[in-house]
């Protein structure tokens, strides 16, 4: 990874103007596209295969009068007089009358006629005016919705003074989020972060750009989506706000690793290749894990949870490659104008440590936390541990009008409901079955009626009637609980749990729905996606974490403080908007349950942020312990090193996600306030209090690794380690060489011993190489390192100028191999190999072809391809590896020519083959 985002870097500084201009097109393309194609979000939300869902589809077709989304007004009269004076039913009369002329206005209910029930209020001060739609709310259009207000204004000005009327109901319930100057205060804060870090202007300014055309980017991609899919209007605000964290956070990353070589004297060029290839690794490496998170949403089965998951993602790893791609281009443009003023600093010859010389503040907090880690760790743990308990009573709910501000129309109908009719009316529940069946419908459902009017939980059931046709029933139950209350949770359970009676006694299979039920709905199916949800994450973050840091204590500790990070984010977010601590302060309108999908929302984000932090800071501390082998000054050193840069980016995204709670969308402020909160835990206390104490009571054993573990598991270079090899081997064996193999000291250890040792070698391309050894050698083990397949334990080998085993992969691109001592068809075997166009070809027992026809005819193939020059080499013939017992055994197979013979000792193993691990 790092190898190839080095020459990415390098690529972009050189092409600086031309890609800075195709980033710039296609965000206009993309922002065009948007224009066009954007049909606008909807807030409607849904899951197939659960009771409530199905249905309200059933009814969609059966009894489409009440499937369809409804408004509301409520109408009070004034002090002194009734609701149902004729100068208050008049004007409502002709309310009615105008209503029933709208588009895609189904049914309006009079208060006052002789079939209505329980809509005029019982001290009569009060009515309601129910107004059924044709469709969901998202497909009420904007034209419908202001024809309603301008009914209501109508209303108003006509009824006695000193009235109220009110609009809301369930199409209503959901506001369109926006945007305001509080959320532009968070980039000012980053701005100021990025200013003090960089102590530059030019530096401050390229992640913000970054940012905020990834943004640009992802917004208008989903924004083209809505053409092709339903996307609620959470979904871009989300993605904005992680756009804008990450998008500035991955960019810091870079510019600050960049600076820090431009310091110590680097070319620009050079570091800004340097720069990509080191923090670049760890910024991909950071951002896949939040995008798998992010896609892990789909984990709850839940279709507009899934998307928001892929919408916000695609934001992610937008910001990703912009990070790695346009950053390295800006980096070219600013040129030595980033380079930092020297600063006198002692040398390490004068009795500075890599510490002292660090930033004296940092330096002052590591000595803190690792003087006594044990107490450390035991206050980190107790401490979040305690903040954590509220996290056990978190209720979930989706929002209703009852969570807009009080300002609101809709959220002053459902205070006047609540006031007048009592909190039920805001959540009336739905019960529907087929009664095609009965012979007396209109008795059935009087029967049913009066059931349920005896469950516990249930104020009253105002309407209980057939469809026209006689084949479905429907029953409006109006809870003595709130939308969002445990009481009305458990009404709908008791209703379920008739259904086997109902079934038996009336034989109608009855189901709840409406728009509560659907929201206890998503709500218990998010409840029970947030354990395996939960277990994925935690499971992901241990495997890639291990895979990063080749430690088994590492991911372990990292794992353990995202958990206390996630549960205090948790009791956070239960203190404010559950129990009101500080509610006013952040403008929470009202108390009660979250909405129910920002606990799974919360932990697939700041598990990637985790990530984020963990590999920044502990990734510079496994590099300086690789290099000096001090495992308790490398936590120190590591530590100071990069604890800046990874406090500046937890500020950015801190202030970033804390500037949505105030003035943010009812559904986005929980979430907004999880993660600042999450954020700031895990940044500070977690990663740069608990780690560095645990890290240092570790010692060495922190960075044990099972050998066979720590073969089995995949290398994710985000330190750059693989990249310094190859720099440092750049002119090896010497300047400009053309040599297609080159070794020296190479050396691999088998069960009993070593296959091979201390072998050296040099091979030009178009050479032959011939491997020569008994059986049970580890000839045919060496030529599979030569072939990028087997990688050594010590030394240094080249193969076709790339350097192994850091570039294993493309060698292994670069050399076929032939395998002959099983083969039938040995000549097939050579064309296969010659075939791919690689420049070496590893042939395996070449002397195992006894058949002197066949013999004749491998000859024949091999002359043909050695005189062929390889593609692309400019003239320059094919290089042949080969293996046999005995050098003479290849007369007649190999054409006459100059050859490198090296003879392989046996080894000191009983399977050759078994002892190596191959590289597919």
């Amino acid at each position: 990874m790092s190898s190839l985002l080095y020459r990415l870097g390098r690529w972009v500084f050189r092409r600086r103007a031309r890609v800075a201009l195709t980033w710039l097109f296609v965000v206009l393309l993309a922002g065009a596209g948007a224009g066009t194609l954007s049909r606008g979000t909807d807030n409607t939300f849904s899951i197939p295969g659960t009771e409530a869902g199905d249905a309200l589809t059933q009814l969609s077709r059966t009894f489409p009068q009440v499937s369809g989304t409804s408004a509301t007004y409520v109408v009070v009269a004034p002090s002194g007089v009734a609701v149902t004076d004729a100068a208050v039913t008049g004007p409502v009369a002709q309310a009615i009358s105008t209503l029933g002329g709208l588009t895609q206005v189904v049914a309006v209910s009079n208060p006052f006629g002789t079939t209505a029930a329980g809509q005029v209020s019982g001290d009569g001060s009060a009515a309601v005016v129910s107004v059924q739609m044709n469709g969901s709310a998202g497909a009420i259009t904007a034209d419908t919705q202001a024809s309603l207000a301008t009914v209501k204004d109508t209303l108003a000005a006509a009824l006695p003074t000193g009235s109220q009327v009110a609009l809301g109901g369930d199409l209503f319930s959901q506001q369109v989020p926006t945007l305001s100057a509080t959320e532009g205060l968070g980039l000012v804060i980053a701005l100021v972060v990025l200013v003090v870090t960089f102590g530059s202007f030019l530096a401050a300014g390229m992640p913000v750009l970054t940012a905020l055309l990834g943004v640009a980017l992802s917004m208008s991609g989903i924004f083209i989506a809505t053409r092709f899919a339903t996307i609620s209007s959470t979904t871009p605000l989300l993605a904005l706000m992680l756009g804008l964290a990450v998008g500035i956070d991955y960019a810091l990353f870079i510019i600050s690793r960049h600076q820090g070589q431009l310091r110590d004297g680097m070319d620009p060029e050079e570091s800004a290749a340097r720069a990509t290839a080191t923090a670049g690794s760890a910024v991909v490496f950071a951002g896949l894990a939040v995008v798998i998170a992010l896609l892990g949403l789909g984990v709850a089965g839940i279709p507009f949870l899934a998307v928001m998951g892929i919408a916000a993602a695609c934001g992610v790893g937008v910001a990703v490659i912009i990070a790695i791609t346009l950053t390295p281009a800006l980096l070219g443009f600013a040129g030595e104008r980033l380079r930092p003023r020297p600063r006198r600093r002692r040398s390490r010859a004068e009795g500075s440590t890599p510490v002292a010389s660090g930033n004296r503040f940092f330096t002052g907090w590591v000595r803190a936390v690792t003087r006594y880690p044990v107490v450390t760790i035991v206050a980190v743990v107790g401490l979040l541990g305690v903040a954590s308990i509220p996290a056990a009573r978190l209720d979930l709910a989706l929002p209703d009008a009852g969570s807009q501000p009080t300002s609101s129309g809709a959220r002053v109908a459902y205070d006047l409901l609540a006031e007048h009719f009592g909190a039920g009316y805001n959540g009336p529940l739905i019960v529907t079955g087929t009664i095609i069946g009965s012979h007396d419908p209109l008795g059935l459902m009087a029967d049913l009626k009066h059931e349920i009017e005896k469950l516990p939980g249930v104020a009253s059931v105002p309407l209980a009637t057939p469809n026209v046709t006689a084949d479905t029933g429907i029953l409006q139950v109006i809870p003595d609980g709130g939308p969002d209350s445990a009481q009305t949770t458990a009404l709908v359970h008791e209703i379920r749990a008739q259904h086997d009676r109902f079934l038996r006694t009336y034989g109608v299979d009855l189901a709840v729905t409406g728009h509560t039920a659907v929201g206890i709905d998503i709500s218990a199916r998010l409840g029970a996606a947030l354990l395996p949800f939960g277990l994925i994450v935690v499971g992901l973050s241990f495997v890639l974490l291990t895979m990063v840091f080749r430690s088994l204590w590492v991911p372990l500790k990292a794992t353990l403080g995202y958990l206390l990070s996630v549960g205090t984010s948790f009791g956070v977010v239960v203190l404010v908007f559950q129990d009101g601590w500080g509610a006013d302060l952040l403008g929470v309108a009202r108390t009660g349950p979250v909405i129910n999908f920002m606990p799974i929302v919360l932990m697939g984000v700041l598990f990637g942020l985790a990530m984020d932090y963990e590999v920044f800071l502990v990734s510079r501390m496994r590099e300086d312990y690789v290099h000096g082998g001090d495992a308790r000054a490398a936590v120190a050193s590591g530590f100071v090193g990069s604890a800046t840069v990874v406090a500046a980016a937890a500020a950015i995204m801190f202030s970033v996600f804390a500037a949505f709670v105030p003035e943010g969308d009812v559904n986005i402020k929980p979430i907004a306030l999880g993660l600042a909160v999450g954020v700031f835990v895990d940044a500070f206390i977690v990663r740069m209090t608990l780690v560095p104490a645990v890290l240092h009571l570790l010692g060495d054993r922190a960075w044990h690794m099972p050998r066979r573990l720590d073969r089995l598991l995949p290398s994710f270079d985000v330190e750059g380690e693989g990249l310094a090899a190859e720099v440092a081997l750049a002119d090896w064996p010497e300047p400009n060489s053309t040599d297609a193999v080159a070794a020296d000291g190479l050396r691999l250890d088998g069960p009993d011993g070593p296959l091979y040792a201390d072998v050296s070698v040099r091979v030009p391309a178009g050479g032959v190489l011939v491997l020569a050894g008994p059986h049970r050698s580890g000839r045919t083990a060496l030529l599979l390192t030569f072939a990028g397949r087997v990688h050594p334990d010590t030394g240094l080998l080249k193969v076709d100028g790339l350097v192994s085993p850091v570039r294993a992969a493309a060698i292994r691109g670069r050399v076929a191999v032939a395998r002959l001592a099983r083969t039938a068809d040995p000549v097939g075997e050579l064309r296969t190999a010659f075939a791919s166009g690689a420049p070496v070809v590893a042939i395996d027992d070449l002397d195992a072809v006894g058949d002197p026809t066949l013999r004749r005819s491998v000859l024949a193939e091999l002359t043909a391809r050695l005189s062929t020059p390889a593609p692309g080499r400019d003239g320059a013939g094919r290089t042949l590896l080969v293996t046999c017992l005995d050098p003479l055994g290849l007369d007649g197979l190999l054409p006459d020519g100059e050859r490198t013979v090296l003879t392989v000792p046996a080894a000191r193993t009983a399977d050759r083959t078994a002892a190596v691990e191959v590289q597919a």
